[in-house]
């Protein structure tokens, strides 16, 4: 409850596009998600996807079965509102990805922007990965993107853990193969620049 409380908080305080993760099109992110080949009718979920536009995008682009978590109900309800009459085309999960009990092996893509980071305990970070080994399909894809090493420590008043792709790829382990990585220099709103790094892999 003291995680939703926070995340509420910050969507109560700014507008989405005030949020210092915000972008008007998420395109790395779509670009990964276009990548992996991933049919139109394929399964995919967006963790801490909240209020982000990477759901205009995927539904702009044809995809059909999009679910979006999110811990956070304010988060939510903004992208809801957003996207009108197309919200009823998705499927909306309120949730603590570090909580939740997803469905095995439902998902041919689990994409995450600025989640994976926040999780400092390695309690988290083990349940989060169990959460991805259950959810995943065999063969399916999951994309990561988290503060690089030369990232900000810190973001909306919480610690994070900074990553390069060997790092990230090494909390998931064997059984993921890393396909793909790449960088990203983010602007905020606030016009600093922040340091990301991508890293897709492929579930054995």
């Amino acid at each position: 409850m003291e995680k939703q409380n926070h995340w509420d908080s910050v969507y109560r305080d700014r507008t989405p596009t005030q949020v210092s993760w915000f972008q008007e099109h998420s395109l790395l992110s779509l670009q990964f998600i276009q990548l992996t080949g991933v049919e139109k009718a394929g399964r995919i979920i967006d963790v801490g996807g909240g209020a982000s536009t990477l759901v205009d995008d995927l539904l702009a682009d044809g995809f059909t079965q999009v679910t979006i978590l999110d811990i956070s109900h304010s988060a939510l309800e903004a992208a809801q509102h957003r996207l009108g009459r197309r919200a009823s085309q998705v499927s909306w999960l309120k949730a603590d990805i570090t909580q939740v009990s997803l469905s095995s092996q439902l998902y041919d893509v689990w994409h995450d922007r600025a989640v994976f980071h926040f999780l400092t305990s390695p309690e988290d970070r083990r349940k989060y990965v169990e959460a991805v080994e259950r959810a995943v399909k065999p063969g399916g894809h999951v994309i990561v993107a988290t503060f690089a090493p030369d990232g900000p420590l810190r973001c909306s008043g919480l610690d994070v853990v900074r990553y390069s792709p060997a790092a990230l790829h090494a909390e998931f382990g064997v059984d993921f193969e890393l396909v793909d990585n790449t960088r990203e220099i983010h602007r905020t709103p606030m016009g600093t620049v922040q340091q990301f790094i991508y890293c897709y892999c492929r579930k054995s």
